[in-house]
């Protein structure tokens, strides 16, 4: 309790909530450090070498133990006075006592041997190992190498936790998997050198790894990818196609599950952070597709088109808004992300120091994953953050989604809001595990919005484009709500996604599949924004002519991501000392 030693060195006397919070600071130093050792990668990533030999334990096991030490710890943390603490102490409350409560609670489902979607699953997050970390020195590459090693380990106890599955019912539906073999297939393909595990050994020899050592690395890489992960990717695919590939359901609703439905109510409210129920948040998403559609037709009428519908066909036909080459489009992306970088200090008084680059979705997922996604560095291992862009398909990759599109996945969208977290003085439990998806994907939704503001929507078919990702965000509050709890078909969810964005018919599919394989996921980015910009608009009315974007925005992502109940006491705390501010 170190605020309490200093305390009586100095011969001071302490507030009435020192002692609270110290002691919920230690026992958020042991919840990281648990957090550590089950996330070893993570930890490689911060700088705590501890575990650099090991990789993630994905057993049943491993998640029950998990969750009886959060049961333990949140017993605990429910011990303390929440009363007693300050303002900072309360929010670190409210984040851990969410966190360990989700976890608790998500391992009680039967839905926790479902291991992947159709955006994510343990294959494609160990092929992504390389570029989660730095290679700099022989201990970065012999760890790398020995966590290559031990991908059997996991793979064989993911394949045991599926096939369990299978045999209890919980697998995803026949309609999202076509194709899906090949994000298993393409990892490592027929040239081990081509694959993303062989990476590290394509890029500049580091000045501290000598020329002999590296090509002994690289040669150890070599024979592991081809004599180890290989083998183990064409067991991966045999087993998906001979035994999880015939069991896929019928019913696309994660409702139609043993326990389904309360499965469901844990994920909206996890992914929202409210206690809105699904009909509610659906009703939510209809007025709201209700009036982007109003502005999508005043849009329309600027463009000269009679109908919506006419204008949205010209936007996904017309060849002048496609790139004929990969190259093309990453050019276009490039130049508008650097854009967007000089129009930054208007909106933002802080700024994160960690840059971002860009690079293409690996080609085996491209074809079935989204337009694209945003991959956090980390300033402690020198690793950039990565606007991932989807250059497969190009003819249903329009020029005009790309102002939009860059404001949710760089800046001032995700990698602003998660370098600068990465980089605030706050507890790295905070720091590294609290990723809120409603406030994550909120205020990328809401950075869209500011593109307004700086000016980055100069023609009609990119102001489209803007309402369209509006629209879209929308719908999934229509269509997940729809499928996973009213009972909707996929072709149903489809439809009213037709009907209503601007979004090309390949985005659809992918975008129906990930909320039919990922339910609730999608609730957050809508409801999120939409707290955002009435916390806005609430400090505008409070502080009138002396209201400061700059300092705003800097209020909502200084503290990093939060639920949104805690976000809205923290803007009122803000407002409330502006006022003060303005009236001493």
């Amino acid at each position: 309790m170190r605020a309490l030693i200093l305390a009586l060195a100095l011969g001071t006397a302490m507030p009435a909530w020192a002692a609270p919070d110290d002691d919920l600071e230690m026992l958020m130093d042991e919840v990281w450090a648990s957090a550590l050792r089950d996330s070893p990668v993570m930890a490689t990533r911060v700088g705590v070498h501890d575990y650099d030999d090991q990789v993630f334990d994905i057993s049943l096991a491993a998640q029950d133990r998990r969750a009886a030490e959060a049961q333990a710890y949140r017993d605990r943390l429910r011990a303390i006075p929440q009363n007693q603490l300050s303002a900072d102490g309360q929010t670190n409350f409210g984040i851990l006592d969410r966190l360990l409560s989700e976890t608790i609670e998500g391992n009680g489902f039967g839905q926790r041997v479902m291991l992947f979607t159709t955006y994510s699953g343990w294959h494609q997050s160990f092929a992504g190992l390389a570029n989660a970390l730095s290679f700099q020195t022989p201990s970065d590459f012999e760890s790398y190498l020995t966590r290559l090693s031990l991908y059997p380990t996991i793979n064989d106890e993911a394949i045991a936790i599926s096939t369990q599955a299978v045999e209890q019912g919980y697998t995803l539906p026949c309609a999202v998997l076509d194709g899906y073999e090949r994000s298993i297939s393409g990892v490592i393909g027929d040239d081990p050198l081509a694959s993303r595990f062989y990476a590290p050994f394509t890029r500049p020899r580091p000045s501290g790894v000598s020329e002999e050592a590296f090509a002994g690395y690289a040669a150890r890489a070599h024979d592991i990818i081809t004599n180890i992960l290989a083998p183990e990717y064409t067991e991966h695919l045999e087993w998906y196609l001979n035994v999880y590939r015939p069991a896929c359901r019928e019913e696309v609703g994660i409702s139609a599950q043993e326990g389904g439905a309360d499965y469901y109510a844990f994920r909206v409210r996890q992914m929202t952070t409210t206690d809105l129920t699904a009909q509610e948040i659906h009703d939510i998403g209809l007025s709201e597709v209700a009036r982007i559609r109003a502005e999508m037709e005043a849009v329309t009428a600027e463009a000269g088109f009679e109908t919506r519908e006419a204008y949205i066909e010209h936007l996904r036909t017309d060849p002048q808004y496609y790139a004929e080459t990969p190259e093309e489009l990453m050019a276009a992306v490039a130049l508008q992300a650097k854009e967007i970088d000089g129009l930054m200090p208007t909106m933002f008084a802080t700024l994160p120091r960690l840059p971002y680059g860009i690079r293409a979705i690996p080609d085996e997922i491209a074809e079935g994953t989204t337009t694209a996604y945003y991959s956090p560095g980390s300033p402690e291992s020198g690793i950039a953050g990565t606007y991932y862009v989807n250059t497969s398909l190009l003819d249903q990759r329009p020029l005009w989604e790309i102002p939009a599109l860059t404001a949710h996945e760089g800046v001032p969208g995700h990698h602003n809001q998660i370098a600068l977290q990465q980089e605030i003085e706050m507890h790295p439990l905070r720091q590294n595990l609290a990723f809120f998806t409603a406030f994550t994907e909120g205020w990328g939704l809401y950075s869209e919005r500011i593109g307004i503001e700086i000016g980055l929507y100069d023609t009609p078919a990119e102001n489209m484009g803007r309402l369209s990702y509006e629209m879209w965000r929308a719908c999934r509050l229509v269509v997940d709500t729809g499928i996973h709890a009213l009972g909707w078909s996929k072709e149903q969810a489809i439809a009213f996604m037709s009907e209503n964005t601007a979004l090309t018919d390949a985005n659809i599919e992918a975008e129906v599949n990930r909320y039919i394989s990922w339910p609730g996921q999608a609730l957050g980015y809508k409801m999120g924004e939409l707290r955002i910009r009435a916390l806005r608009a609430r400090a505008e009315a409070a502080l009138g002519e002396n209201f400061d974007v700059r300092h705003f925005h800097d209020a909502v992502i200084g503290q990093g991501s939060v639920p949104l109940d805690v976000l809205e006491g923290q803007i009122d705390r803000w407002i409330a000392a502006q006022l003060s501010e303005l009236d001493g």
